[in-house]
């Protein structure tokens, strides 16, 4: 019998793990000849065949890693950024590329925005939600100044 296997098996397990360590995507790994489709190996991770829920997890976690790693790699790679361009005299001159500058961008983005979801304590925005109280602050205090405020209103004293 050809086509996809999905019978449940240690090395393929281990496979696929090594291959999401990589930061590669399950959609990604299953596309490869041997691999079995994406659906069953999520039903291995939620029916936890064999310990592999945890693994698969684990994986995909420092997966998440190596993509955060390559987010510095495409930022950083200008390679692509400039294209030349011929002039009347046959001479090439430098012009930005904006297209390939343009999808570098949106690269990093895409891997910013999943990063922020899969792994938000890490990779999320930091929120500041700490409150000052001034311990010199009471209410006799807060009374005093809003009863300055009121007089002179119309209907005050």
């Amino acid at each position: 019998m050809t086509g996809r296997p999905s019978d449940y098996t240690p090395e393929l397990a281990d496979r696929i793990c090594n291959e999401l360590i990589t930061g590669r995507t399950l959609r990604d790994v299953c596309r490869d000849t041997g691999m079995p489709a994406e659906s069953t190996v999520r039903l291995w991770a939620q029916v936890d065949r064999d310990g592999f829920a945890a693994r698969y997890r684990r994986a995909r976690e420092i997966g998440y890693h190596a993509m955060a790693d390559e987010i510095l790699e495409i930022a950083d790679d200008a390679r692509h950024d400039f294209v030349a361009r011929k002039r009347g005299g046959g001479e090439g001159e430098p012009v930005v590329d904006h297209e390939h500058v343009s999808r570098s961008r949106l690269r990093v983005e895409t891997r910013r925005w999943l990063l922020s979801k899969a792994l938000p304590k890490i990779y999320g925005d930091k929120l500041d939600l700490k409150a000052t109280h001034e311990a010199g602050d009471t209410l006799a205090e807060l009374m005093k100044a809003i009863d300055g405020r009121t007089r002179g209103l119309p209907g005050g004293d």
